[in-house]
């Protein structure tokens, strides 16, 4: 055997070897990616959590989700709220980025270009302006959902600040948004992102001792209408969704603030 094919030999292993280990690494990366996001933070408030039909909970530092690989979205992603968050800060907007914590694998960005649809965000960019990390952490996909340009820029973004309004106001509040996931609906993208027909917010102050619970249902269009119009049980966004949101609560005070479509407490 020449020196020429010794040395080509050689090289061929070195590279063999060099991929191995890099997959290696890459694949260990992602590991531990998943399990961190399997571990709650400590600013994640489990308390009021809602239960997860997919099995699938990733915690980031600033909020939680239950991701549906079927819709390639969050079925709800939650986060409190607190009045110390609310900052005008005024960070650079960061390109979105595939959410590796998430096992079964989150969808690209890359399925909502030339869409006709906004990567809407489920917990806003506004409510984690307290640092960059958090408000750059909203930025991944397992955080967006299809929206209508008019709709994510106009009915929704006014709840956005609404709840912002609120969280100022009662020094507080906790915080459930997600798209209603159900079978038969459009699609985006090659990994074919489902586009909800509907998005609901639900929310829950328990700071005073009295706590209250509001729940907003939005058909997935533009609307004029004040945003009191939208208020519904959420019990009616549990059959929906087949979510159970607060299920740590006593269950006499839990069975009595679902049911409820009253937004009595809650000034708008």
């Amino acid at each position: 055997m020449s020196n020429k094919t010794k040395y080509s030999i050689l090289t061929a292993l070195v590279l063999i070897a060099s991929y191995g280990v890099n997959n290696y690494l890459d694949t260990q990366e992602k590991v531990e990616t998943v399990t961190n996001g399997a571990t709650v933070k400590t600013n994640t408030n489990q308390y009021f959590l809602p239960t997860s039909t997919t099995g699938q909970i990733v915690h980031h530092s600033g909020y939680s989700l239950s991701y549906s690989e079927p819709h390639e979205q969050a079925e709800w992603v939650a986060y409190e709220l607190k009045k110390s968050h609310l900052s005008n800060a005024e960070y650079k907007r960061p390109y979105f980025e595939v959410d590796n914590a998430v096992k079964t694998g989150a969808a690209h960005w890359r399925n909502y270009k030339n869409s006709g649809y906004d990567r809407g965000h489920l917990c806003p960019a506004g409510d984690r302006k307290y640092s960059k990390e958090a408000h750059d952490e909203t930025f991944l996909t397992s955080n967006i959902s299809p929206q209508n340009h008019d709709f994510n820029a106009g009915i929704w973004n006014r709840l956005e600040q609404k709840t912002r309004y609120w969280a100022s106001k009662y020094d507080g509040v906790f915080v459930v948004s997600g798209g209603v996931l159900e079978n038969g609906l459009k699609t985006i993208g090659e990994e074919e992102v489902s586009i909800p027909n509907q998005f609901y917010k639900v929310l829950i102050d328990n700071n005073n001792g009295n706590t209250k619970v509001i729940a907003f249902l939005l058909p997935h269009i533009e609307s004029d209408q004040p945003l009191y119009k939208f208020v519904t049980s959420v019990d009616h966004i549990e059959r929906l969704t087949g979510i159970d949101f607060f299920s740590e609560l006593d269950d006499a005070i839990e069975d009595k603030l679902e049911a409820s479509s009253s937004y009595k407490g809650w000034s708008f």
